[in-house]
């Protein structure tokens, strides 16, 4: 019929032929083979596979040997409550293999007999080999509370006992000469590297040029609008820098005697400033609570120094960390790390404004002085070491102190904005003499404060700025002896440890 499809027949195969499986047993069989005859081969070596050789072994035993001896060789001797510990521990352990516990004991501790073995394997130390390397051990210099313990104790030591220093003898300090020129209070004062002359600045805002051998004005400086509060002289270069409250940070030249530079930045009055000894940089503080880096030449901000709380009152820079360090208002003094721009340590110990701060030129230590006391700091983490307290307060006469000095025979100068004046011993901390400055004639008693004081380059000569306008320039007595001015020092077991 038309239109009627042929039909396709398809033949099914229900069950699978048996010819494909064929090759999957034939490789299975061929695998089974080969791994038969790899064992077969290597029969030999199968047993000690997992073996470690002896020259491993060996290897081992002197890798070990050399960490624990790298490790441990500084605590062979162990403190004496570590020993009797140890023997208690040891003690105990031989009574509980005694026991029915023993055994347990022992099989614990078979997983770390191979430690043992290189352990018991070291060679042991003599006596005398203990001894004569301990000489070369630093010893601590404190009480050993337990005498019998063999070596010492280092863990569980007292505390040692303070011990006053005796002060060294110094000249008293006497009126040498007083200079009188400026119209207003003597804020700042700075010497020239080669000690031939120094420079003031006042309220008058002028900036004053003297010798120092005949105190002599040589050259006045105007170019200010508000008082001259911060003074440097640079040691490598023909420059004299000054700051005011007028925010104003000048570089002067003083082979011209004008202006060169100017830096500007501060949002307030500039209180203090100072010149980093080898590099090209200056850094200046105010009231503005920062403490400002410049790149001397460009005239460029290198850093902003922040993190003070209250005006910045003082600036000191040295070549070795902490390069600059800073006292504020706050009752804080922190030390930067001036590659990075930020403090490295705030020391909190004062209770009042910080106005003072002096480096000693040849130790690593400094000074800082606020109401309450003047307290001595090492470097370069800021640690406490003593307080400088005088017989009637900090300076004698209960004033506030603004200026501190030390020259290179450790001698101390503060001043206070009442005008008493001490002389301190910097390794002790004790007062020597006590002075009360004197007012030039027609001033008043209340002006007899003193602003800023500075020794010059030999140290034999001091130079401070007082309230009634003068610059009064100290030195020595002469004629003073230890018999003549005897040394009154009296220790004191009482000492502040902050």
């Amino acid at each position: 019929m038309e239109g009627d499809t042929p039909e396709i027949s398809v033949e099914s195969n229900p069950e699978p032929s048996t010819q494909e499986s064929s090759p999957t047993s034939e490789l299975k069989t061929i695998l089974q083979r080969s791994v038969k005859r790899t064992r077969e081969l290597f029969a030999d070596d199968q047993e000690n596979i997992y073996a470690v050789p002896l020259e491993e072994q060996a290897s081992q035993r002197v890798k070990l040997q050399s960490k624990i001896y790298d490790e441990f060789r500084e605590v062979e001797i162990l403190p004496y409550p570590l020993l009797q510990r140890q023997k208690e521990q040891l003690a105990k352990k031989k009574a509980a293999k005694g026991g029915s516990a023993g055994s347990e004991n022992t099989g614990a501790g078979t997983d770390d007999s191979g430690v043992e073995k290189i352990l018991d394997g070291m060679p042991k130390k003599t006596q005398q080999q203990q001894q004569s390397s301990a000489l070369v051990k630093h010893k601590p210099t404190v009480h050993n509370p337990f005498p019998d313990a063999p070596g010492g104790s280092s863990s569980l030591v007292r505390r040692p006992v303070a011990k006053a220093v005796r002060p060294d003898w110094h000249a008293p300090w006497k009126l040498m000469r007083v200079i009188s020129g400026h119209q207003g209070w003597v804020r700042s004062v700075a010497v020239e590297p080669g000690n031939t002359w120094f420079a003031t600045g006042a309220g008058d805002r002028i900036i004053k040029i003297w010798d120092l051998a005949s105190g002599r004005l040589r050259l006045s400086l105007t170019g200010h609008i508000g008082q001259v509060r911060g003074l440097a002289v640079s040691p490598r270069h023909p420059y004299l820098f000054s700051a005011g409250d007028d925010k104003m940070v000048k570089c002067w030249d003083l082979e011209t005697n004008k202006v060169i530079r100017h830096y500007h930045g501060h949002l307030s009055g500039v209180y203090a400033l100072a010149l980093h000894p080898t590099l090209d940089v200056l850094v200046t503080s105010g009231r503005d609570a920062t403490a400002r880096v410049w790149d001397m030449r460009t005239k460029q901000a290198v850093h902003v120094l922040a993190g003070h709380t209250g005006t910045v009152s003082a600036v000191r820079c040295q070549e070795a960390d902490p390069q600059v360090i800073t006292s504020s208002m706050d009752s804080t003094v922190r030390l930067w790390d001036l590659a990075a721009g930020k403090t490295m340590t705030t020391l909190t110990h004062h209770k009042k404004s910080v106005r003072a701060l002096t480096i000693h030129p040849t130790e690593f230590t400094f000074a800082t002085a606020s109401p309450d006391n003047i307290k001595q700091w090492k470097c370069p983490e800021g640690q406490f070491m003593r307080n400088f307290e005088g017989p009637g307060g900090v300076t004698g006469g209960g004033g506030i102190v603004n200026a501190l000095a030390v020259n290179a025979d450790n001698v101390m100068f503060s001043g206070a904005d009442n005008g008493a004046m001490g002389f301190w011993d910097w390794k002790s901390g004790y007062q020597f003499q006590r002075l009360d400055s004197l007012v030039q004639p027609g001033s008043l008693e209340s002006e007899a404060g003193i602003f800023c004081a500075e020794f010059d380059k030999t140290g034999l000569r001091l130079i401070t700025g007082e309230a009634d306008k003068t610059i009064k320039i100290w030195k020595e007595d002469d004629q003073a002896t230890p018999e003549t001015h005897p040394l009154d020092w009296k220790p004191s077991l009482v000492k502040k440890r902050y």
